[in-house]
């Protein structure tokens, strides 16, 4: 017997045989499920890069201690070379793009809103001291020869040295 089942299974030497309206049981061949996963093991071939491959792992990590580092460096200027991150650069594009600034800001939340229904206005609450939330910005501005433009640190890495 076997747990949740009152009945026993009886199988002879040649097996048994189940017809069209009698579905598998947990006991009985079933096809496999797919994978749980969100990779595909060994492709036969290289995927084709996109956006999403050259991701750096633990990026948010960097950044972050890029930050508390940036702060106390003595020469900033050595410190972004230090860090690989470039003066003059050409976009994904071809634009050439030129640094400017190094922007860091901290940012505290410490209240949230609620839309009511309908959306025509929002409730208000002030957090409490344990949901309280900082976390610190990076922005890298460089100049296009047209306007500045604001870029991560995860978009800087895309950028090629000039």
């Amino acid at each position: 017997m076997h747990r949740g089942h009152d009945h026993d299974h009886h199988h002879g030497a040649g097996g048994h045989h189940h017809g069209p309206s009698h579905s598998h049981g947990h006991n009985h061949a079933v096809a496999p499920r797919p994978a749980a996963q969100w990779q595909t093991p060994h492709l036969p071939t290289p995927p084709e890069e996109d956006e999403h491959s050259h991701a750096e792992p633990d990026l948010d990590l960097v950044e972050k201690t890029f930050v508390e580092s940036f702060a106390s460096a003595s020469d900033p200027t050595s410190f972004l070379r230090l860090a690989c991150i470039p003066f003059d650069a050409i976009t994904r594009d071809g634009t050439r793009v030129s640094l400017l600034r190094v922007e860091t800001d901290e940012v505290t939340d410490v209240g949230a809103v609620m839309p009511h229904l309908g959306g025509t206005s929002f409730r208000y609450d002030p957090l409490p001291a344990a949901m309280v939330s900082r976390r610190r910005r990076l922005r890298f501005l460089y100049f296009d020869g047209r306007a500045v433009m604001p870029l991560t640190l995860a978009e800087v890495r895309t950028l090629a040295q000039t």
